[in-house]
């Protein structure tokens, strides 16, 4: 697994919009496998889960995403699982990186 946490300022909407728009452009196999949104007290939490197939590692990864804001201030995190062939220890973990890069690009 590879993991992402930071806090960015921006509209939560857009910022959402660019996330998802981007990480579904960056590769024919990438795919938006489910969605959830809720509100409450003036702020907003969606949660995305993408997966999309890696070349290198020869399998599939996904991408868990969670974006929660309050005002302008925006927390995200993103989580990625998969991408090793081993039974017992992960090996080539190089598409979960690869997925998460693609994000750190959008950000």
């Amino acid at each position: 697994m590879a993991k992402l946490e930071t806090v960015i300022a921006g509209d939560f909407y857009e910022t959402l919009r660019k996330i998802e728009d981007g990480i579904l452009s960056s590769s024919m196999s990438a795919s938006l496998e489910e969605a959830s949104d809720f509100s409450g007290g003036g702020a907003r939490c969606s949660v995305r889960v993408f997966e999309r197939y890696s070349y290198m590692g020869k399998n599939r990864v996904s991408l868990s995403v969670t974006l929660f804001g309050y005002g302008d201030k925006l927390h995200l995190s993103a989580i990625t699982s998969g991408g090793s062939q081993a039974m017992f220890f992960k090996m080539n973990t190089w598409g979960e990186e690869a997925f998460l890069d693609k994000l750190r690009e959008l950000l």
